[in-house]
């Protein structure tokens, strides 16, 4: 049996393989292009485990290895220290270093989305994108009326579009105002035909993420793209043991140094996916303004820790309680503040 490591990169692919000795007995290197080569060199292996680390790019190389490999793995980069942090580092050390803790058995593993979830990843996050476009594009709107101490709090309504088209402004500004606005309005169409493509996504959901998606849509103040972003990124929450390790994964818990016995706490990590951190405190945000039951909360935290560190408290906190929902199936269940506040209608 062969344990071979692959040195990903955008162009290029660099390969060590090695026996159960951990050997080098085997080494390559190709342009990503010449997949025909990659797969005879692959298939003159013989029988052969290979891992390659989780990067932006891998799902080509690993679709074109899994009908020859008798096991592919998916390494997750920020766990293989020993690489990152090789003073002698280059493309033939790391792919050798992976092959070695692949025959060793000592790969930390990622998760490997699946297509429906990739799918629906690619739509989501195009989605954020579109969003800070549209946001961007606004800002700009805003600063621009701001030199003219025109701007105006109901802007973008049919009433304020109608000032921005009337409001008398140097030719230049009226120029950028106008390619501005172009650019808002068509992001806005695009957001819109993508939203049409998520519903027409969820409706063809297998059982598990339709029970996902209602129950995460019972808690109050997490509308449909709250829903999309935590089904999306977390996929299914059984594949980790804790909630602590679904926080840690959206980046949500803090740091620690200890040195000496003494131990200090540092921010949260913000490792894993921003998208998701960012529509927890989003929702966190809406949650303490609306919900008696969550603002109480918050004003406790945010009296011993500060507001920003209360907010993300509050965010962790209800990760937690997704995934104990998630987990149980059973909706959101309402204090009786909240019932009394409407927020069950």
């Amino acid at each position: 049996m062969l344990y071979v490591g692959i040195d990903l990169h955008k162009q290029t692919i660099v390969i060590r393989g090695v026996n159960q000795a951990r050997e080098l007995v085997s080494h390559g290197k190709f342009f990503c292009q010449e997949t025909t080569r990659i797969v005879e060199f692959f298939r003159q292996l013989g029988r052969f485990q290979a891992v390659i680390e989780a990067t932006a790019s891998y799902e080509w190389l690993w679709e074109l290895l899994e009908p020859l490999a008798e096991r592919l793995v998916l390494a997750h980069p920020g766990k293989m220290r020993v690489i990152a942090e090789s003073r002698n580092k280059n493309d033939k050390v790391d792919a050798h270093v992976l092959a070695v803790f692949l025959a060793l058995d000592m790969i930390p593993a990622a998760h490997r989305p699946t297509p429906r979830q990739r799918e629906h990843r690619a739509l989501v996050r195009h989605r954020s994108y579109l969003r800070r476009g549209t946001t961007s594009a606004k800002n700009k709107i805003r600063r621009i009326l701001s030199d003219y101490n025109a701007d105006r709090k109901d802007l973008f309504t049919s009433e304020g579009l109608q000032y921005l088209a009337e409001f008398k402004v140097s030719a230049a500004a009226r120029l950028v105002l106008d390619q501005l606005l172009a650019k808002w309005e068509h992001l806005e169409k695009q957001i819109t035909a993508l939203d049409k493509a998520l519903k027409a996504f969820a409706k063809k959901a297998p059982a598990a993420e339709k029970e996902a998606r209602e129950v995460l849509a019972s808690i109050p103040q997490v509308g449909d793209g709250t829903v999309d972003v935590v089904v999306s990124e977390l996929g299914d929450v059984r594949r980790f043991s804790s909630a602590k390790k679904v926080a840690a994964y959206a980046g949500l818990v803090p740091g620690q140094r200890e040195s000496a016995g003494h131990k200090k706490e540092l921010g949260i990590s913000k490792q894993g996916s921003r998208l998701l951190r960012w529509s927890l405190v989003e929702a966190a945000w809406r949650l303490v303004r609306k919900s008696p039951r969550w603002c109480t909360i918050f004003e406790g935290i945010s009296k011993r820790r500060g507001k920003k560190k209360a907010i993300v408290a509050v965010a962790r906190r209800l990760l937690s309680v997704m995934v104990a929902m998630l987990r149980s199936g059973k909706s959101y269940r309402f204090a009786a503040s909240e019932v009394q506040a409407g927020l069950n209608a």
